[in-house]
């Protein structure tokens, strides 16, 4: 069988928390390796965030980033604004968020996802304009949610 996304390869497990700089000490401490520094997702004139279908210009977060083999783990604190990351933990707290696949075609990426039944969150640029990504409520069937990742070339 065909994964429906084409790869059966995560590259990404993202946590959604928060207070992102106790837990990049932690996880830092846990892998041994240096504390990474904590980015944040962008101004809205370039990712032009979209939460459940509607223009989201506050949607914001802090992100930080270890590289674990082919996997990179993911942190995410969100600001207030209404998003994915902040629903997510107003209504289940702290913990496992998303696993993300890298698809070359973001746009038929979303729509065999659709298609599985996974409902569309929110999508957006990345924050430096060099790619997009969404994602998608997998809950009900996968238990997470699931991101899609698309490098532009």
């Amino acid at each position: 069988m065909e994964p429906i996304l084409g790869t059966r390869e995560p590259v990404q497990i993202a946590a959604i928390v928060k207070d992102i700089e106790a837990t990049k000490r932690k996880w830092a401490e846990f892998l041994g390796v240096e504390i990474p520094p904590a980015v944040d997702a962008g101004e809205y004139a370039v990712t032009k965030t979209e939460h459940m279908g509607k223009p989201a210009p506050e949607a914001g977060c802090e992100m930080a980033f270890f590289q674990l083999g082919n996997c990179v783990l993911e942190i995410i604190q969100p600001n207030k604004a209404s998003s994915t990351w902040r629903d997510f933990l107003e209504q289940h707290g702290e913990g496992l968020h998303h696993m993300a696949f890298q698809v070359e075609d973001i746009h038929e990426g979303m729509r065999a996802c659709r298609e599985f039944g996974m409902v569309l969150t929110q999508w957006g640029y990345y924050g430096d304009g060099s790619g997009a990504y969404a994602y998608f409520d997998a809950t009900g069937s996968l238990k997470c949610f699931i991101e899609l990742l698309c490098s532009f070339k």
